[in-house]
């Protein structure tokens, strides 16, 4: 088959590869200038499914409300406030019910071990070499974080992830690092979860790709989806529409203006996070691998030779315009549990991206319910630990094979039931 890819981020270049290893001649159309430019560049980098998770759960409402009045919440409102947004908001509280959020987690999690499965298995395959490392901790500062935990440890059990409760001085065992500044009550250490690049690996997959044939055209600003040929591209400058077999919309954010033609309103929106990427100054006072911040849900990452510090969640507002206080939150932290590590006089990249999310968490993946469009998008903050396992449900899917995983709850027939 011939098939369009609409995206080169994490999503679209995993899926370019999976479907251009089956056979298919596969061409792939991104608006920016090379692959991974927006949600895929600078994010965290943590592959932890068990910490995959709805942001819509119990008591969540609440945690925004207070998180809106911390000087360093975790979650912001950003001023202006688009009916998009606002749309999204009452929907993501209609998700908040506790039987929702449970059968959202299980899909979501379900997906993010089949996944890590997938990407190392990908990276075997094509011997690939990046920016990673093994482990994962997540740093709780009081006894009370210890407490609020436990609901969420007795889920990782559930999900059969492999983790141990440990104490301060064998968190520090872990990660030496780590300043005895700073109270630490104990730490969740997961062993068998990493961190790696995503934009390396997606810009190594991308090269993969191509060497099976793969076609990548960027700076392609493609028009919405026609009703009457759903799977006919053109640029919106305008150009001869390009006909195919069947297109694959892992475009993010964008997805959403594409599809609205074909009677697809695709609630996305667009949550923004930040992260600051600095070289290492002294190796023995930079993490090994990666922590997690359970107070301030910040993450600070070990990429080779430099330390990534990433966190926050906004709405509304604008990608171009970085929030100082955003930043300032990710300082902190990184001062908090690593002073010393980094250089951050020079050299020192700041970064917000749009993480496209839905409502209620989990991904579209699948048949959109046009013929020959195909879905793969809504991925969130959790885009790279989903990523190699959304493209290979996809290629199975439109190859007509049984995935091997279940699927229930990740096709479009779910934002049609609310």
């Amino acid at each position: 088959m011939k098939i369009a890819i609409v995206g080169a981020g994490i999503i679209g270049v995993t899926t370019a590869w999976e479907l251009a290893s089956d056979g298919h001649e596969v061409v792939v159309f991104e608006r920016r200038g090379a692959a991974a430019e927006e949600s895929s560049f600078a994010n965290a980098g943590v592959v932890a499914p068990g910490y995959v998770t709805p942001w819509a759960g119990p008591g969540m409402r609440g945690k925004v409300l207070r998180s809106l009045l911390s000087t360093h919440g975790a979650v912001k409102l950003r001023w202006p406030l688009s009916s998009r947004d606002l749309g999204f908001m009452a929907r993501w509280q209609r998700a908040c019910k506790l039987e929702t959020y449970l059968a959202n987690r299980s899909r979501m999690q379900r997906l993010a071990f089949y996944s890590r499965n997938r990407l190392h298995a990908v990276t075997q395959a094509c011997e690939l070499e990046y920016e990673r490392s093994d482990g994962y901790l997540v740093l709780l500062r009081s006894k009370r974080e210890r407490k609020l935990v436990q609901a969420g440890l007795e889920l990782l059990r559930a999900a059969g992830s492999s983790f141990r409760e440990i104490d301060a001085d064998e968190a520090r065992k872990i990660e030496p690092a780590l300043s005895t500044d700073t109270a630490l009550a104990g730490a969740i250490h997961l062993p068998d979860d990493e961190v790696a690049n995503c934009r390396q690996f997606a810009l190594l997959l991308k090269w993969e790709a191509e060497a099976l044939g793969a076609q990548f055209h960027f700076n392609c600003d493609l028009a919405p989806m026609s009703r009457s040929a759903p799977t006919a591209l053109s640029l919106a400058a305008g150009s001869e529409a390009h006909r195919f077999d069947a297109v694959v919309v892992c475009a993010g954010v964008d997805s959403a203006r594409l599809l609205k033609p074909l009677g697809l309103r695709i609630p996305l929106a667009p949550v923004y996070g930040h992260s600051v990427s600095a070289n290492i100054r002294e190796p023995l006072n930079a993490p090994r691998s990666a922590v997690m911040d359970e107070r301030y849900k910040v993450a600070i990452s070990r990429l080779g030779l430099r330390v990534r510090v990433a966190g926050s969640a906004e709405l509304g507002g604008s990608q171009t315009i970085i929030n100082p206080a955003s930043l300032q939150t990710l300082y902190k932290v990184l001062h908090d549990w690593f002073p010393g590590a980094a250089t951050l006089r020079s050299g020192v990249q700041q970064w917000k991206g749009a993480r496209p999310m839905l409502p209620d968490g989990p991904p579209i993946i699948g048949a959109s319910g046009v013929p020959g469009v195909w879905l793969n998008l809504g991925h969130g903050s959790s885009g790279w630990a989903l990523s190699c396992g959304s493209a290979r449900v996809v290629a199975d899917l439109i190859a007509g094979r049984d995935a091997g995983i279940d699927l229930e709850g990740l096709g479009i027939e779910r934002l049609l039931q609310h």
